[in-house]
């Protein structure tokens, strides 16, 4: 299991998720305010399924070069994966456990991080097949999901965890829930709302006014708001723009989290409030634990995001920049030479960090077969395990698809 960042150590899906023990912040989106926190027995844990190895890359949690080695040979894409493929040969070494069934899992950046390790055991070398790939709020296509002047699909991309969260803060109302917004929200966008788009400045007026009309309809947003943003609204924009009434903003993580900025009338917000809402408590759990219950001494720092330096996006091929960066084909690939390859992709109806229809558009190309792609949903964001209810959703889904291989 591996986390993202690319700088973040694995603390998130152990202390919060998957480990024997987790950290228990509050359910119901709300900060988690100062220690101590509480520390539980985590029945949600995989323990009862599957052995579970954490993996924090190098310049992440303790992990850290040694002396004479540059980190920078470990920071890209490409050496990342590299890396942790070499680490799981390794381990299958050391524990004899080559011939055992294996899942390969990431969390955000963890699942860019799995894409490019899975092309590493079966693509470069074909020498450890997997089982399964469990992705968690996945991002593989970064090239589709910029938010860059000119790239008409990633607008769309958002509109349905806009919906999601419009109805969540009272913007909108729906009988169907999260579930049923969305599902509506993705066939608009895909279809008329991208439509309209691409046409650009020939867009018709009488077709702009429709555009807008049920662009408003989505997102919450005033049409006003909507035509001097000209049909297109950033996340961030968003972020600040839903609750201005209110004071308020929503979080880019988490979008069910709000927070108030020093400013109420600026266009995008001061921070997160997903991400402040949660990370003191995470930080301080795996500190403890590690040093306190498992008895781990170092001098050393444990870095849970932000620890590595510039970061290698490159991949040799393509059009090749942080923009265009897509390792879904790595997955298609995989699972046209591994007839055995199954994919679990959950991802958060809240999640503006890696959009659930995103994970979608990236993992549904003509080339995945979809009988061996299962999808799952949950009612928060890209974190749903801070919530106790789909935390064990998740672990469930999880544990089926494991069981079922």
């Amino acid at each position: 299991m591996v986390n993202g960042g690319p700088g973040s150590g694995s603390v998130w899906l152990h202390m919060g998720a998957f480990g024997p023990v987790r950290v228990a912040i509050p359910s119901d989106a709300r900060d988690d305010g100062a220690p101590p926190y509480p520390m539980v027995a985590n029945p949600d844990s995989l323990l009862d399924t599957t052995d579970i190895v954490f993996i924090d890359p190098v310049g992440t949690g303790f992990s850290y070069a040694m002396p004479g080695v540059d980190p920078q040979d470990f920071w890209g894409v490409t050496q990342d994966a590299k890396s942790i493929a070499q680490f799981i040969r390794l381990w299958l070494n050391e524990h004899g456990r080559w011939n055992a069934p294996k899942f390969l899992g990431g969390e955000s950046y963890g699942t860019t991080r799995s894409a490019a390790v899975l092309n590493q055991l079966e693509g470069q070398y074909n020498d450890v097949s997997l089982n399964g790939v469990i992705l968690i709020s996945t991002v593989l296509d970064f090239g589709a999901g910029a938010d860059t002047q000119g790239n008409e699909i990633g607008y769309a991309l958002n509109i349905p965890s806009m919906a999601a969260t419009a109805l969540y803060h009272g913007k909108l109302s729906h009988t169907g829930g999260a579930a049923g917004i969305s599902a509506e929200a993705r066939a608009w966008a895909a279809g008329p709302y991208l439509a309209a788009l691409l046409k650009g400045n020939a867009l018709p007026a009488d077709e702009r006014a429709s555009i807008r009309r049920d662009l408003a309809r989505f997102t919450g947003l005033s049409e006003a708001f909507l035509d001097r943003a000209d049909l297109r609204v950033t996340p961030a924009r968003f972020y600040k723009e839903l609750l201005r009434d209110r004071g308020l903003t929503v979080g880019r993580l988490d979008s069910r989290y709000t927070g108030k900025d020093s400013d109420s009338a600026g266009s995008e917000p001061d921070n997160d409030p997903s991400f402040y809402g949660i990370d003191g408590g995470y930080t301080a759990a795996i500190n403890a634990h590690a040093r306190g219950a498992l008895g781990y001494k170092t001098d050393r720092s444990y870095v849970t995001i932000g620890g590595v330096g510039k970061w290698d996006w490159r991949l040799n091929e393509g059009r090749d920049s942080d923009t265009y960066m897509n390792v879904a084909p790595y997955i298609s690939r995989a699972l046209r030479e591994n007839s055995g390859l199954k994919i679990f992709v959950g991802q958060g109806y809240y999640d503006f960090a890696t959009p659930f229809f995103a994970a979608e558009y990236a993992l549904t190309r003509a080339d995945f077969p979809k009988e061996r792609i299962e999808f799952q949903y949950y009612d928060s964001g890209h974190m749903m395990y801070v919530r106790d209810e789909d935390r064990a959703k998740l672990s469930r889904d999880i544990r089926a698809f494991i069981k079922s291989r």
